[in-house]
């Protein structure tokens, strides 16, 4: 496929990004898109700083090609997380959930090349302003945390093409080539996919977890906790308490407590499917098999070639 600004910005052959999920997205999953031909990102919001350092150097004995990190800026431990990205070298950083403007100075002036998340037009403008080099617009179909404005991925890619001239990369609801190809011709220049690699062999999620990704029928997810922070998850027990919860008024500090207790390890690293948070998106209903990262890729590219082939035949 042509090359164009996002392949150039990272170096990559394929304009795919791995999202770099929690409890899913450790050294061998990143190594492994990159490896592909993608940028593979490791998930700094699910690891201690010293964690991270080791997923870090161990990604660097797996993989000779360009990998980043993802992390949340409202991590507890923000300032260990950016020394040690400093400290490893790391080039490429994807930030999310918190501003932008807090520490893209700070990573452009060791080198870094800064990619932040947002859920609307107004935000990436923003993103914009603060000196970040890409955008990733992601719709609410996404799993985990997404905005409050619950737009779709569709909606809000050409709403961010209008008011912004840095590259975009499109996320949420995206796990085929076809979808690929739907978001460029709306103008993203690149792809997000999170749930589709939480199905991978080399995904550090547990295997029930993975299962379960490939069970997952239309209607099987819903995006909750919108007082806290909104987060798409499969509905389970742990969710039918949330909406217990909910039922009798609870308070946001009730809501928290019962958050509180390791919930998004417990269902995806840990594998307990009942009482743990499962965060997926609206696309793993099109998901059918756990395959290997290298298999993953080079279907969603043979099939992208398939749709720009025929987007000629009419």
């Amino acid at each position: 496929m042509a090359k164009n600004r996002i392949t150039a910005l990272f170096s990559i052959q394929y304009p795919i990004i791995q999202g770099g999920m929690v409890w899913n997205s450790g050294y061998k999953l990143a190594s492994a898109v990159s490896n592909a031909g993608g940028l593979g990102l490791l998930g700094a919001g699910s690891m201690y700083p010293e964690v991270l350092r080791e997923h870090i150097q161990k990604c660097k004995k797996a993989t000779t090609k360009p990998f980043g990190v993802n992390v949340p800026l409202l991590y507890p431990d923000i300032k260990a997380i950016m020394e040690i990205i400093v400290e490893e070298g790391i080039k490429i950083v994807f930030t999310s959930a918190g501003n932008p403007k807090t520490w893209t100075p700070f990573l452009k002036e060791h080198g870094i090349t800064v990619v932040h998340v947002v859920s609307s037009a107004k935000f990436a403008l923003k993103a914009q302003e603060a000196g970040v080099d890409a955008i990733v617009a992601e719709g609410f179909e996404a799993g985990g945390h997404n905005g409050r404005e619950e737009s779709t991925t569709f909606t809000l890619i050409p709403l961010v093409k209008e008011n912004v001239s840095i590259p975009l990369i499109a996320a949420g609801g995206i796990a085929t080539g076809n979808g690929m190809f739907a978001a460029m011709i709306l103008g993203a220049e690149g792809v997000q996919m999170g749930t589709r690699f939480i199905a991978s062999t080399e995904s550090s999620a547990h295997e029930a977890f993975k299962n379960k990704i490939i069970a997952v029928q239309e209607g099987d997810t819903i995006l909750t906790l919108k007082e806290l922070a909104p987060v798409r998850m499969l509905k389970n027990e742990f969710y039918k308490g949330i909406e217990a919860l909910y039922a009798k008024g609870a308070p946001v500090e009730e809501l928290k407590a019962y958050l509180s207790k390791g919930r998004s390890k417990k269902g995806m690293f840990e594998g307990d499917l009942i009482d743990g948070e499962l965060e997926a998106g609206q696309v793993a209903s099109l998901i059918k098999h756990v395959e290997p990262v290298a298999q993953i890729i080079t279907s969603i590219i043979a099939e992208f070639e398939q749709a720009h082939l025929k987007r000629f035949e009419f």
